[in-house]
């Protein structure tokens, strides 16, 4: 398979990145400054394309690469493929489920108890020499706060089953109530933020969810409600965030990811009730090598004509 053509689309792991260049002819796109250059001298030499939540494969880059069969995601959200026009010219799709699911949650309920406990404030305070002056303030507690997520599937449940453990009570909102929770469900996401304190973002990005956090949702969440989003950016509108914040119509946020990464708007990084991750939900060490090995085994499944282990298209 050392012959195969794999386009990388943007550094992502570098144990990933090995792999790749021990296994197959690997071409690192980023090196390329000449973009239709690069597509004229290897456009019929690439079958494969890995890219992850910052780069992956649109129309233009799959129509310049004839030969393209496979694209195998480094994540597990599909945002930056075009499925559609993969499915239309028969070419596989793989994602990362499951593996990174725990990591994610995880971080989401440690991003409730930074933002509601002032963790990395405190943190700052201790080590800035404050607390000779004085105890810290008074901040709230998690335990008991109504948690509503949006998106019920393996990381909504995930984040459900962690925040149970904190006696918080759990509803949902999602396309439709789901059968295997009890759960409480609530038909739109406006409803769902009125009657929660924390509003967890945990859904795919599709046309439906872009801005499916908006100023009507920010609003109904309130002046003590909290935003959490570790899905993607785009699902929230930052402008709107970001005014709420700043009029203190919201109550904090927990952000580990933006709507133009890596650009981050400058005027959160002033307030102390909003905790903001460089989109690091999934980034250890077990889970990203986990991550990678099932992006090397769905690459050579195919071209051994074998089952995919993750198959999306």
């Amino acid at each position: 398979m050392e012959s195969i053509g794999v386009l990388m689309a943007c550094p992502m792991s570098s144990y990933l990145e090995q792999q790749l260049d021990n296994r197959f002819n690997l071409i690192r796109y980023w090196n390329f400054s000449d973009k239709k250059q690069f597509i004229n001298d290897y456009a019929h030499s690439i079958r494969a394309v890995v890219g992850n939540a910052a780069a992956g494969a649109d129309a233009e880059l799959i129509e310049a690469l004839p030969q393209l069969e496979i694209v195998a995601s480094f994540s597990v959200g599909l945002d930056k493929i075009d499925l559609n026009k993969c499915k239309e010219k028969g070419i596989r799709v793989t994602n990362t489920p499951d593996v990174l699911t725990e990591d994610v949650a995880d971080l989401a309920i440690g991003l409730i108890l930074a933002v509601l406990r002032r963790i990395c404030e405190s943190d700052r305070y201790v080590k800035k020499g404050l607390w000779k002056a004085g105890d810290f303030a008074l901040t709230s507690k998690f335990s008991g706060k109504r948690v509503g997520i949006i998106g019920l599937g393996r990381i909504g449940l995930a984040i459900a089953k962690r925040a149970e453990a904190f006696d918080c009570p759990i509803s949902y909102y999602a396309r439709s109530e789901k059968t295997n929770t009890n759960y409480k469900y609530y038909p739109t996401v406006v409803e769902l933020a009125t009657n929660c304190e924390i509003l967890v973002v945990a859904c795919a990005l599709t046309p439906e969810t872009r801005y499916v956090v908006n100023r009507e949702v920010i609003d109904a969440l309130g002046a003590k409600g909290i935003l959490i989003n570790i899905g993607r950016g785009p699902h929230v509108d930052e402008k709107e965030m970001v005014s709420s914040l700043l009029d203190g119509r919201l109550g904090g946020a927990g952000l580990d990811v933006f709507e133009n990464e890596p650009e981050v708007p400058d005027n959160l990084f002033g307030l102390e009730n909003v905790v903001l991750l460089p989109h690091v939900a999934s980034g250890t060490e077990e889970t990203r090598e986990s991550m990678a090995d099932i992006v090397i085994g769905n690459l050579e499944a195919h071209f051994q004509n074998k089952p995919l282990l993750t198959p999306v298209v």
